[in-house]
């Protein structure tokens, strides 16, 4: 089974990338944030830790937790995202590997594995080989403010808090240059894909 990793900023189009890889490729696609959000819903590993950090007016009537109110605090406190990350990160990487292993045993041929964290959290280590989806800064800034609503101020506070994109071409195997059309993107990710 092939494990390709897949990051880059916010607002590169990674999600447009995991959908080609799924629907042209048949790929088992796993996103982080995806599963940080499962593993924080009622019973999962997450919700109790979660609740208690940030208190019982952290949950919603219907019994979820507030990950608005959730995101606001740790916007503007870092000692509480570092907390948050302690509690979310570990648990979401246990889930990829145990998925990774469900596939691997079904006879899957193809993960994709996509965090935002991805060179933080190490995930290169249980990859096969990591793309790097980049695109220029302003057209992710229109993206965010487009797609998320978000103002250029957030965006740009946003992409600065990331990885640089040096740091990311540093360490992956292959880039993806996601600023054209979609038939351009699709082209690279085959030649990512027919090259063993």
């Amino acid at each position: 089974m092939r494990i390709i990793g897949v990051t880059g900023g916010v607002g590169a189009g990674k999600s447009t990338v995991l959908e080609m890889l799924e629907k042209n490729w048949d790929a088992y696609v796993i996103q982080a944030d995806h599963l940080g959000h499962v593993l924080m819903e009622p019973g999962e590993e997450c919700y109790e830790p979660v609740v208690r950090l940030f208190g019982k007016e952290s949950i919603k009537n219907d019994k979820t937790i507030d990950r608005k109110r959730v995101s606001d605090v740790v916007f503007s406190n870092k000692d509480m995202l570092l907390k948050l990350n302690g509690i979310i990160h570990p648990a979401v990487k246990r889930r990829i590997l145990s998925l990774l292993e469900e596939q691997r045993q079904a006879g899957r041929e193809l993960c994709v594995v996509e965090a935002a964290l991805f060179l933080e959290e190490k995930y290169q280590d249980f990859c096969d080989e990591v793309w790097y989806v980049y695109t220029d800064q302003e057209i992710r800034i229109q993206r965010l403010m487009e797609n998320r609503g978000y103002s250029r101020e957030k965006s740009l506070g946003i992409i600065r808090n990331q990885v640089s994109d040096q740091t990311f071409r540093g360490h992956a195997d292959r880039v993806i240059t996601n600023n054209g059309s979609t038939e351009d993107t699709l082209r690279q990710i085959r030649e990512g894909i027919e090259k063993k």
